[in-house]
């Protein structure tokens, strides 16, 4: 495992992706942490920054592994997986995010088992969880 980073990276393709970097950076507060072109203006690699965190995408391409990997759209808003993302100030975080125009789908709440989260859509129907919850800081 890598020291105070993290072993798991989501990777997600947009119809889209340029927009979809510079939305995520300003709805949910990713950072840019490298971005390269390809062919067509589209985004061959991304990988943006959420403190000690990181998710990659990409443009949808017709290769071995984009024939692999489907977005919301393509099967009719349908997600398989949806990355939870743990936030310090999640009511500030929540506001951003629908000034943004993130789809809010289930709203903001405390949690039985503890923490306070949200979950929406992005702009091309990825979901998103976002919660003050620590997993990592609870004794099993």
């Amino acid at each position: 495992m890598i020291e105070n980073k993290s072993a798991i990276i989501p990777t997600l393709r947009y119809k889209d992706a340029e927009a979809a970097i510079n939305w995520l950076c300003s709805a949910f507060g990713f950072d840019r942490h490298l971005v390269v072109k390809g062919a067509n203006n589209n985004i061959a690699h991304a990988q943006l920054n959420f403190g000690n965190s990181m998710i990659m995408l990409s443009s949808i391409v017709e290769n071995e592994y984009g024939k692999l990997i489907m977005t919301p759209g393509a099967i009719n808003g349908i997600n398989t997986q949806a990355p939870y993302i743990i936030v310090d100030k999640i009511d500030e975080h929540y506001e951003r995010a629908v000034a943004a125009g993130a789809e809010i789908i289930i709203e903001i709440k405390d949690q039985d088992y503890g923490g306070r989260g949200y979950t929406c859509k992005d702009k091309e129907g990825h979901v998103w969880n976002f919660g003050s919850y620590n997993p990592w800081m609870v004794d099993h």
